[in-house]
């Protein structure tokens, strides 16, 4: 397995949302409307990759009193390695991380964070050099809105601002472990049984687009290379 994760982390996340589409994976394993925050500005040139295993954070509404409570704050307890998937309500308008949060997971062997939700401190992870990825960001603090409720959980990522219909973009599930492929194109999950499946068709479609890229250059058109090389 180690073997093909290393090869995994190898392809963008829009190869490997084309493989999964492939796959029969209806949402080609996006998560939508999350983008990178840091690296970021002011060093405008630089840019962050992740591919490693979900930890994953559930955070309730504050006022929720049925709901699960932590005995130790989530990133104390992350596992070294792992990128942090945070899911906060739909509509949270304040920030579910922040610098210190940034600090801590770094400390802890952390690769990165993943935010369903919004974050805060921009400069201070952009400092740190320490890949943030939200939806948003937010100069509101966390504590007075929602807070964390389960680690290691399934989560079921919703698209923002949409309503589950037959027509909606679907929701996307992360289990613990499975892998999350993160750039300046979005975010991504694959899971843990389609890692060896990606790998060949993401190392086929990129083949194949080599091939188009190279006769379109050479004035071929894009409709040609498509039906030569990709048949429709």
């Amino acid at each position: 397995m180690s073997i093909q994760v290393n090869a995994l982390s190898d392809f963008s996340s829009c190869e490997i949302s084309d493989a999964l589409i492939k796959l029969g994976v209806p949402h080609g394993g996006y998560i939508p409307d999350i983008s990178m925050f840091s690296p970021g500005p002011p060093a405008g040139t630089r840019s962050a990759k992740i591919c490693a295993p979900a930890y994953t954070v559930k955070m309730v509404p504050a006022d929720d009193d049925t709901s699960p409570k932590l005995s130790a704050h989530f990133v104390d307890t992350v596992t070294p390695g792992s990128v942090i998937v945070v899911d906060a309500p739909p509509g949270t308008k304040n920030a579910v991380w922040g610098g210190l949060m940034t600090a801590g997971a770094q400390a802890r062997g952390a690769v990165g964070v993943v935010i369903s939700g919004r974050c805060r401190d921009l400069a201070e992870h952009r400092t740190a050099g320490f890949p943030v990825f939200a939806r948003g960001h937010s100069t509101l603090g966390q504590g007075t809105f929602v807070r964390p409720s389960a680690i290691n959980v399934p989560l079921v990522i919703i698209p923002e601002g949409t309503e589950q219909s037959s027509g909606a973009f679907p929701s996307t599930g992360v289990l613990p472990g499975d892998w999350i492929v993160a750039d300046e194109d979005g975010v991504v999950c694959v899971s843990q049984a389609l890692v060896n499946k990606v790998v060949e068709l993401a190392t086929i479609g990129r083949e194949i687009d080599a091939r188009c890229m190279e006769d379109i250059k050479a004035g071929k058109g894009i409709q040609a290379s498509f039906l030569k090389y990709r048949g429709k």
